[in-house]
């Protein structure tokens, strides 16, 4: 089993920057993809961005160019760096992980942008 704690939600104005953490503890040897989806209200859960072990990402079209991804593999803990944070980022932020092809999910962290 692998447990996810997220940390780093909250509300901002438009413009502004947040940084999402989400720790790793567990059955954590071997974790391949980490990474961030969000789900605004009504909305389906959507693919932020994802980072293998050895540092390859993916982003959503959306969030090109203004959020980063990053993974420090010793700690077992990835990071959501989101900047020029818009109105339409609104949305409960969850963090994933995958351990060989069992996917597994945080809580969610809720993150609202004021314009």
């Amino acid at each position: 089993q692998v447990q996810l704690v997220e940390s780093g939600g909250g509300l901002v104005q438009a413009g502004e920057s947040l940084r999402l953490s989400c720790a790793a503890s567990g059955s954590i040897s071997g974790l391949n993809d980490m990474g961030w989806y969000r789900q605004a209200p009504g909305k389906q859960r959507d693919l932020v961005a994802t980072i293998t072990r050895g540092g390859t990402t993916n982003y959503a079209d959306s969030v090109k160019g203004r959020f980063t991804i990053s993974r420090d593999n010793a700690k077992s803990t990835v990071y959501l760096q989101m900047n020029s944070l818009k109105p339409e980022d609104t949305a409960v932020y969850y963090c994933y992980a995958r351990l060989l092809v069992v996917p597994y999910w945080g809580k969610g962290t809720l993150v609202t942008v004021s314009s």
